[in-house]
């Protein structure tokens, strides 16, 4: 199993540091990806948000600066909000992004959590779902077709047309993300593309059925088997207690600041500790801890690669490097 990091370059003070600029915490966020590779780590991931608390609104420019560190790791957005981006330039992007960093490229295609990209970019969050289907229909037609004829409701035509570069050795790969909707699952089993979960709340069991449903649809849409992987929050210290106190206060600082703005109530410490027990969505605790947990959910779910967030709300770069460390020298060679 695959095993990574991913990002939203989160912009929250923690404790008495206040919030860093949107500048030092994308520089962060490529040490961090420099910290995944030296820690013998699989992929690095950084998501699109449009939003004051998240800096990463254009991942593509941020994995392109890592790619220019690292050598090996599979470089993701997590995810690319595809239905308010125009497929041409987000191919144009990630097939630059594999040249750059010779064939490491991967794009992960989601509707988007938060909506703010849908007016600064002109489009009605009535389309929310007809958008995402047929801009992400013409991007797999941009990757696979050369040159493509195409039209369709929210952008002019294409008439034999051939977007440049081109990926040099392979297909660029194409995933899709989801938040739990059987919709979501569908579309991508009949597809044939890969499957990437958001678990950031719950019980990770409870998304079995959708993986069978998932599984299914790869089989009616006449597909072999493709990979699933798993995106959830979690930290790892050298022991529990250190985990919880890092940890605990600036994740409750980011959940409950966006629980304000979706009607949920604050964070508290009991709910903290039920999502990190043992059956719980939150991967926080020593490396022999989360490394179990992760083995469960790799288990129960069939995973082919699981992606730690770590920085819900905005860590300390030293404590986020620790565990970068911990996740890549004590975890992954038991998992392996």
């Amino acid at each position: 199993m695959e095993l990574g990091l991913t990002t939203f370059a989160e912009l929250y003070p923690t404790g008495d540091r206040p919030a860093p600029t949107a500048a030092e915490r994308l520089r962060q966020v490529v040490d961090e990806a420099v910290a995944t590779e030296a820690a013998g780590l699989d992929v690095y991931g950084v998501g699109e948000h449009h939003r004051k608390d998240f800096a990463a609104s254009a991942p593509a420019v941020v994995l392109a600066a890592a790619a220019a560190r690292t050598e090996r790791i599979q470089l993701t957005s997590a995810v690319t909000v595809l239905s308010s981006d125009d497929p041409v330039r987000v191919y144009q992007d990630f097939a630059t992004l594999d040249g750059l960093s010779n064939g490491r490229a991967e794009l992960m295609a989601g509707r988007g959590s938060f909506t703010e990209s849908f007016p600064l970019f002109g489009y009605d969050l009535t389309d929310y779902d007809a958008l995402f289907e047929e801009k992400l229909a013409l991007l797999l037609r941009l990757r696979a077709d050369d040159p493509v004829t195409w039209s369709g409701r929210f952008r002019p035509a294409l008439r034999e047309a051939t977007v440049y570069p081109r990926t040099d050795e392979r297909p660029l790969p194409v995933w899709i993300a989801v938040g739990g909707s059987p919709e979501s699952v569908i579309r991508a089993g009949l597809l044939g593309l890969p499957l990437a979960l958001a678990i950031i709340g719950g019980q990770p069991a409870r998304f079995k059925p959708l993986v069978e449903l998932y599984h299914r649809a790869l089989a009616e849409g006449g597909h072999e088997q493709q990979p699933v992987a798993v995106h959830a929050h979690g930290y790892v210290a050298d022991t529990d207690e250190q985990a919880v106190a890092d940890f605990y206060a600036p994740y409750a600082l980011a959940m409950s600041t966006i629980g304000r703005e979706r009607g949920w109530g604050p964070m508290t410490r009991e709910q903290f500790d039920a999502l990190r027990s043992q059956s719980g969505s939150l991967f926080v605790g020593t490396p022999d801890y989360v490394g179990a947990k992760i083995a469960d959910i790799r288990d129960t779910l069939g995973l082919d690669r699981f992606m730690l967030h770590t920085s819900v709300g905005t860590l300390p770069p030293e404590q986020v490097l620790h565990s970068i460390d911990l996740l890549g020298t004590k975890i992954a060679p038991h998992l392996r």
